[in-house]
Parts: C-alpha cells; sequence; structure tokens
C-alpha cells in the first residue's frame, strides 16, 4: 500500500478532517493534501511527526515489514493498542493474556 493510502486511511479511523490534522502538524493543507493523493511524499521529519501523532512507527506508514512472520493484524493490533490511555492498554494486555492461556489450556487438554 502507498504512504498516501495508509496515510488516508487512518485520518478516517480517527475521524479527522485533512484541514485538522494539518493544523495539528503546522502543514500547509495542500502539502497534507498531496501527501494523501499520494502526489508527494514527507521529508523524514514530517515522517517522524505523523508517526508520533498517530502513535504508529514509520515502518507501518511506509508498509514496510523487515522481519519475517509481520503482518498488517500485528501492526493493526500495536496500533489499537498504543492508541489506548495507559489503563486501557493494561486491561487491552490482561485480555490477551488470558485468551492466550485459555488457549494453551485447551490445546493440553484435547
Amino acid at each position: 500500500m502507498k504512504f498516501g493510502d495508509i496515510l488516508r486511511w487512518l485520518i478516517e479511523e480517527n475521524d479527522l478532517t485533512q484541514k485538522k490534522l494539518s493544523e495539528e502538524l503546522y502543514i500547509a493543507a495542500s502539502t497534507l493534501g498531496n501527501y494523501v493523493q499520494n502526489l508527494a511524499e514527507p521529508d523524514f521529519d514530517m515522517l517522524k511527526r505523523i508517526a508520533a501523532y498517530f502513535h504508529v512507527s514509520i515502518d507501518y506508514l511506509l508498509d514496510y515489514h523487515p522481519k519475517q512472520g509481520e503482518n498488517d493484524m500485528e501492526d493493526d493490533l500495536l496500533r489499537v493498542f498504543r492508541q489506548q490511555p495507559p489503563m486501557q492498554q493494561r486491561v487491552f494486555l490482561e485480555q490477551g493474556r488470558t485468551i492466550a492461556k485459555i488457549c494453551a489450556e485447551n490445546k493440553t487438554s484435547e
């Protein structure tokens, strides 16, 4: 997936407008529009700012998966986790551990 498509998806998922995001990032709306339309790409500093704003990695923004075994679901899981406040992150993690424990118990009882 291209950078602009990923950025568009993040904007929509976070119920933002391009205008609001451009204001938050202190860039011209037309510049952001060019990113979203895949007409231009941000420089490294802007990539870092966008990644920090959405709590995602630069690898995620660039659809780059350097390690084998990584996939979109892992990226989405990490992105959702990072977007939660600390208390919700603890709940999220505990629920994941509970699910893993139940799955492990079901495997041993088969």
